[in-house]
């Protein structure tokens, strides 16, 4: 028995081809059926199963690509659109601050603050007021833990009379023009000092130089302090400051005389003589402030 396709030519079925039809399979052996042919049918049919798929993917890739690069295109289209970082200059391109001109502005300068020296190294310009009593106020001076009892004080314009031996002539020859004293004491040790006055710094300078040991300033008594070192031996120091050349006398109201081991004696001159510094150096400070702030 043989189940066949009627009415019409009979022909090999391709699943891969349409219109084609499948050859009946028959019993038999005569009619066993040929399996190296099926076998290399099947393997054709996988190749071209492989074939599509390749090609395929092949096309869809293709496909992919060319949407990417239109999508590309159409994101760098606009003007305002960013660009990419490879669009920008190098950096010797790119202008930095450092090539912006600098602002200028109009060069300014505090001035330079007064020298209070200068207010006391010339008459024009020490005109503050100026006496014993304005140069050595109140009725005490402290140096230290120790404190000396301010006794007289007296200002002269005979320069010559207020001073001994050598000093008188020093004081005349280079201009002096007013002297004013104070005197101090403490523990029976009492200490003048003597302030020359002068129109010039260098006139000063020149009068602290002559003066030589011989030269002292006379002893101010007065006030609760005996007189002292009018015959005996006193210690003695020269100094000057701008226009003002100082000096101090030292020693002993009971009327002995002062040695190098009369320490007491040194230290009490040097304490006065520090605080005359002092006193002259305020005086310019004083009036250079006033200069500034007027």
């Amino acid at each position: 028995m043989s189940f066949g396709q009627q009415g019409g030519p009979q022909s090999q079925w391709d699943p891969w081809k349409p219109q084609s039809q499948q050859q009946p399979w028959t019993g038999g052996a005569d009619e066993t059926p040929d399996w190296a042919a099926l076998a290399e049918a099947s393997e054709t049919r996988n190749k071209r199963r492989r074939l599509v798929f390749i090609v395929g993917g092949a096309l869809a890739t293709v496909g992919i690509a060319a949407a990417v690069a239109v999508a590309v295109v159409s994101s760098n289209g606009g003007k305002n659109e960013n660009k990419p970082t490879n669009g920008l200059p190098a950096t010797a391109d790119i202008p930095s601050e450092s090539n912006a001109p600098a602002p200028s502005f109009e060069p300014t300068s505090a001035p330079p603050p007064l020298d209070p020296k200068d207010f006391i190294s010339s008459k024009n310009k020490d005109t503050a007021p100026l006496s014993a009593e304005i140069l050595f106020p109140g009725t005490q001076v402290t140096a230290g833990e120790t404190v000396y009892k301010k006794g007289a004080t007296a200002d002269t314009t005979d320069c010559a009379s207020v001073a001994q031996k050598t000093l008188p002539k020093v004081l005349t020859s280079n201009g002096c023009t007013r002297v004013l004293r104070v005197s101090y004491v403490k523990d029976g040790i009492a200490v003048t000092i003597g302030v020359a006055v002068f129109d010039t710094e260098a006139q000063a300078i020149r009068a602290k130089k002559q003066a030589d040991d011989a030269s002292s300033i006379k002893s101010l008594d007065g006030k609760g302090i005996k007189p002292f070192c009018n015959a005996a031996i006193c210690r003695t120091t020269t100094n000057s400051y701008g226009r003002y050349a100082y000096f101090t006398s030292a020693g002993f109201i009971n009327g002995e005389d002062v040695t190098t081991k009369d320490t007491k004696v040194f230290q009490a001159g040097d304490n006065l003589q520090a605080f005359a510094y002092d006193q002259i150096r305020k005086r310019g400070e004083a009036q250079a402030s006033a200069a500034a702030n007027g």
